[in-house]
C-alpha cells in the first residue's frame, strides 16, 4: 500500500469582526484553487463573522480544493491589522483551522500574517492629547 503523495496548498483565512473569508492557493500563492466566505454560507449580515459561518465556509473551500487534488495545507492567519484595525482576529479564524484539519487535509505550518505599521500617522488629539 503505497502513500499518497502530498499536494500543498495555502489557505489564506482573513477574519474581521465582520467576516472571514478563506481564499485556498497554490503554494506559490499566485493562482487561486478555491474561496470562500461566511456570507456565502449564511443569511443574515449579522452572522457572517460568527464560527459556524466560518466552520461552514472552510467546509466548502476544503471540498473544492480536494476535488483539484491538494490533500495538504499550509495555513495564514490575518487580521485587518494596519494603522488602526485590530491585531487580534475575528470569531471565526479558530473555528475555520478546525474545520480545515477535520475535513481530512493535512495541515502544516499556522502563522500570523497581519499587517503591522511600521510608522503611522500623527494620532488624533494634537499637541496636549485629548483633554476629557
Amino acid at each position: 500500500m503505497a502513500e499518497e503523495k502530498l499536494r500543498w496548498g495555502i489557505a489564506h483565512i482573513y477574519s474581521s469582526h465582520n467576516d472571514t473569508i478563506i481564499h485556498i492557493t497554490d503554494i506559490t500563492g499566485s493562482e487561486t484553487i478555491s474561496k470562500a466566505s461566511g456570507g456565502m454560507v449564511v443569511k443574515q449580515h449579522r452572522l457572517e463573522s460568527s464560527p459556524n459561518a466560518a466552520m461552514a465556509a472552510a467546509k466548502l473551500a476544503a471540498e473544492q480544493a480536494k476535488e483539484k487534488g491538494i490533500n495538504g495545507l499550509h495555513i495564514k492567519i490575518r487580521a485587518p491589522g494596519g494603522h488602526n484595525g485590530p491585531n487580534s482576529p475575528g470569531p471565526g479564524a479558530q473555528a475555520a483551522v478546525r474545520a480545515l484539519s477535520r475535513s481530512n487535509i493535512r495541515i502544516g505550518v499556522i502563522e500570523d500574517v497581519t499587517g503591522l505599521p511600521t510608522d503611522t500617522c500623527r494620532k488624533a488629539g494634537g499637541k496636549r492629547g485629548r483633554r476629557v
